[in-house]
């Protein structure tokens, strides 16, 4: 398994862990990129373990090569110096450092090529982690409207709640009920209590208020000494009238 398909499984881990503690979306999303932070410093160890690596092949790929240079003069001034069987040695361990530096080479190629891949990868985790980070505001802004709306939601339907409200009402009417009965017993009371001769001279008084009225108004009209000309002229009119009606009833009589 590679580098980064560790990481990944490792990161995927936390956050099913994460979730399965049904924790504060917030806080997950928060310990999630610290923990991708984590991971990222751990990767660009080990790239950086992999660099050096690299190094060290090209490196010794260059020994190598200096050294079959190295003998294959050495093979030369033998040969000029009439020692075959020294340039015969000194040509076998040339081929030897030859054969060496040619797979180092190669391998210094190939782990080359799987250096600028985690470079690559590195770089991609890398952008991967700031875009989360952009992302995490985003996610945690819409987290708190929905929170919002659920309290909103919540305080509506207490607010649809009637039960309260019917309870209002009942005690309402229960006071009502007993205020009712209250002024009810004050009026028995009072009628059981009150000086009956007292209510018959209001009475008679209230009686000769209208009597008085009465009179008042008889004046006014003129059938009674006192009144005005326009009611003594309707008086004389009501008087005729009623002379004309006893001259009608006399042949009965």
């Amino acid at each position: 398994m590679g580098i980064f398909d560790r990481l990944s499984t490792l990161i995927r881990s936390n956050i099913n862990d994460l979730i399965s503690r049904a924790e504060n979306p917030q806080k997950v999303l928060e310990q999630l990129i610290v923990d991708m932070r984590g991971q990222l410093a751990k990767a660009k160890q080990q790239v950086a373990a992999a660099i050096a690596d690299e190094k060290r092949l090209s490196a010794q790929a260059e020994q190598e090569k200096k050294l079959s240079e190295d003998w294959e003069k050495r093979a030369v001034l033998a040969v000029q110096e009439g020692r075959d069987d020294l340039a015969k040695q000194a040509l076998l361990r040339y081929n030897e450092h030859v054969q060496h530096a040619v797979q180092l080479q190669e391998t210094w190629a190939k782990h080359r090529e799987e250096t600028e891949k985690l470079k690559g990868s590195l770089r991609q985790l890398n952008d991967k982690i700031e875009e989360a980070k952009r992302k995490k505001n985003i996610l945690i802004a819409r987290q708190k409207r929905a929170e919002a709306h659920k309290r909103i939601q919540e305080t509506m339907s207490s607010i649809s709640d009637k039960s309260a409200f019917e309870t209002f009402e009942r005690m309402a009417e229960q006071i009502e009920h007993e205020e009712r009965k209250l002024i009810a017993a004050a009026e028995v009371n009072e009628d059981l209590t009150g000086d009956s001769l007292v209510k018959q001279f209001q009475g008679l008084e209230v009686k000769a208020d209208a009597d008085a009225q009465l009179v008042a108004l008889k004046q006014k009209l003129g059938l009674l000494p006192g009144g005005a000309p326009e009611a003594r002229a309707l008086g004389k009119g009501a008087q005729e009238a009623e002379l004309l009606d006893d001259d009608d009833a006399e042949p009965g009589r």
